[in-house]
């Protein structure tokens, strides 16, 4: 019985992968991504320069040092995303959901919740 309850109380502390596997596949092949799932993804350190991921979900993605210049991120989740050292020179950020997201500066930005 311990065992069971060790495994169960390991599998709710485990980290759960939300996103589209091909989403990820799309972005990362620098193709239009338009409302994709990209919650929970590890886009650290990513050269998106002038991605479209207008509307996408960026909830508890991790963007960190991610190369995102001209971007677009217009209506774009990023809540609880890391967005520290990401540059987004020239993004658009218009009507983006920052709650509790790690700015690129390490601040913690709650716009649009």
């Amino acid at each position: 019985m311990l065992k069971r309850v060790v495994a169960f109380a390991v599998l709710l502390a485990s980290p759960s992968v939300a996103f589209d596997q091909n989403d990820l596949e799309r972005v990362r092949a620098g193709l239009d991504c338009l409302g994709c799932d990209l919650s929970g993804a590890d886009l650290s350190y990513a050269f998106l320069r002038d991605a479209n991921l207008a509307g996408a979900d960026l909830s508890g993605a991790n963007l960190a040092g991610a190369y995102l210049w001209e971007a677009d991120l217009s209506g774009a989740n990023l809540t609880g995303a890391n967005l520290t050292g990401v540059d987004l020179t020239r993004a658009v950020m218009s009507g983006a959901i920052l709650c509790n997201t790690t700015w690129t500066d390490g601040t913690v930005r709650n716009n649009n919740c």
